[in-house]
């Protein structure tokens, strides 16, 4: 490259004309305003809305630059590259609005929903939109005192998870718990029935206040279970977690005949803390009969011969053996009647209304 091109780099960096004076004159307000924007849109943080908010500012700021070098500077390259960059900017802004809402969510209710429940769970956003979308990403209402299901009539055909408000559970009237926020309001009913079985409601469900929810349709989320594993595993976890929630408050109601209270978490004491069928008749089982030590003798001795006539039928056959003391553990009914973690699903159906299944009937999603 010849050294005297005014061009080359070495002229450029070595042989450049130096300023003679600083001009007094200002560039006018339209370059001003484009440096300005320029530099606050510089002061944006990271990520998506960082960037949207730093390309938001940047827009603007290239337009004015783009009109100084139009109108004040009149050189055609300076206005063509802020052109340029402008447009460029502008395409980056709709790319990212176009975007966010593709990511977002539908309303601010199923945004909140999302944020309390879903995202502790590491459920992802588009999983989350799946799972609203079979719901199909409606928010329904209860007023207060509106009924939401009538035992014996409202057939057993969607379920349903409340987002704000408070539900009162009723059966004939009295009173059994209440549902509150990011709850089932029919996980029981839908634990109890197959997916080709059919019933209705063994209770009754009112709002207390106003009320949120959305509600899945049977059939539908069904087909979504069937279709996506991960799905299934969330609502199966999603459930029995419920249903556990259930039988915790119903636990407060539950007393023994001598007053204490009854533990669900503690099924091997179940039996002993409450009466027994067999206690029933002649005190309560968690009462052990007390032996005196006239009970403990032995009876070596054959009955009088008085006794051998009509009465002798009614001898029973360990007479004049010596009985044997059976252990505490003994006088309270076996393990087998005890109850076992199988068991509590069961439970919470009775006391929900709801009939009971049998071993081999839990529902497999």
């Amino acid at each position: 490259m010849n050294s005297d091109d005014p061009t080359s780099i070495d002229s450029i960096i070595y042989n450049h004309t130096l300023c003679n004076g600083w001009t007094n004159s200002s560039e006018g307000a339209i370059y001003h305003l484009g440096n300005t924007i320029l530099f606050l849109g510089y002061m944006g943080g990271s990520g998506a809305y960082g960037a949207l908010y730093i390309l938001s500012f940047l827009t603007p700021a290239f337009l004015c630059l783009a009109l100084w070098g139009w109108l004040t500077l009149c050189g055609l390259d300076v206005f063509l590259w802020n052109l340029l960059l402008m447009l460029q900017c502008l395409a980056q802004v709709c790319h990212l609005i176009f975007r966010l809402m593709q990511d977002g969510l539908a309303n601010e209710e199923l945004s909140a929903l999302y944020t309390a429940v879903y995202l502790p769970l590491d459920v992802p956003v588009q999983v989350f939109k799946e799972i609203t979308a079979a719901s199909k990403s409606k928010v329904l209402s209860l007023a207060a005192e509106e009924t939401y299901a009538v035992e014996g009539k409202t057939p057993i055909d969607q379920l349903s998870f409340l987002l704000s408000g408070r539900i009162r559970v009723s059966l004939e009237g009295q009173f059994l718990h209440y549902i509150f926020p990011h709850q089932f309001l029919d996980s029981p009913e839908w634990e109890s029935l197959r997916p080709t079985e059919e019933g209705n409601f063994q209770v009754t469900l009112t709002a207390e206040t106003d009320c949120y929810y959305i509600s899945w349709r049977r059939r539908r989320l069904y087909l979504l279970l069937s279709k996506d594993r991960y799905i299934a595993r969330l609502f199966s976890v999603m459930l029995r977690s419920d249903i556990a929630d259930k039988l915790y408050s119903l636990n407060d109601k539950l007393f023994a005949k001598s007053g204490v209270r009854l533990d669900i978490r503690l099924p091997s004491l179940y039996h002993v803390l409450a009466p027994s069928p067999q206690g029933s008749e002649g005190g309560s089982a968690s009462s052990p009969p007390h032996r005196s030590q006239g009970d403990a003798t032995v009876m070596t001795g054959d009955p009088e011969p008085s006794n051998h006539g009509s009465d002798a039928r009614n001898i029973h056959p360990d007479q004049g053996k010596t009985p044997v003391s059976k252990s505490p553990h003994q006088l309270w009914p076996s393990d087998t009647e005890m109850p076992s973690e199988n068991d509590t699903p069961r439970r919470l159906r009775f006391q929900r209304g709801c009939a009971p299944l049998a071993p081999t009937d839990t529902p497999k999603l």
